[in-house]
């Protein structure tokens, strides 16, 4: 059997708006499109090694995405009238350093594209001390 390898793309939903939704991650979350063809109606924006494909005629997806300033990101998106389905929350506590260094905790937060994709921001805080 061969080994599989790294993600290489993820599927998204377009919606009926390729363009709205796309000007939703390039405004909102700052990823601008790597390519857009159009036809047949298809953009690409790259997330470090892997590509996110925007289509229409595939349900909508979740992504999760790692982010820096997650309490602040939310703030000021939230001063813009940007909503969210879920505030920044604690999520995990890596005390044995299963998903990365031990002891960091991981907070997300939840937000939906023009196209209904859920947007899971992560980011991984080290232990608080005293």
């Amino acid at each position: 059997m061969p080994a599989v390898g790294a993600v290489r793309q993820v599927a998204l939903s377009a919606g009926r708006d390729l363009d709205r939704t796309l000007a939703f991650w390039r405004d909102v979350l700052g990823m601008r499109p790597h390519a857009h063809f159009d036809p047949p109606g298809i953009a690409f924006i790259m997330a470090g090694d892997v590509r996110l494909l925007f289509t229409d005629g595939i349900p909508a997806g979740t992504v999760y995405l790692d982010i820096v300033g997650l309490s602040d990101f939310h703030a000021a998106a939230r001063a813009e009238g940007i909503p969210f389905t879920a505030p920044p929350s604690l999520v995990h506590e890596d005390r044995e350093g299963q998903f990365g260094p031990a002891g960091e905790s991981e907070w997300m937060a939840f937000l939906k594209d023009p196209a209904g994709n859920t947007i899971g921001l992560v980011e991984r805080l080290p232990p608080q001390t005293d």
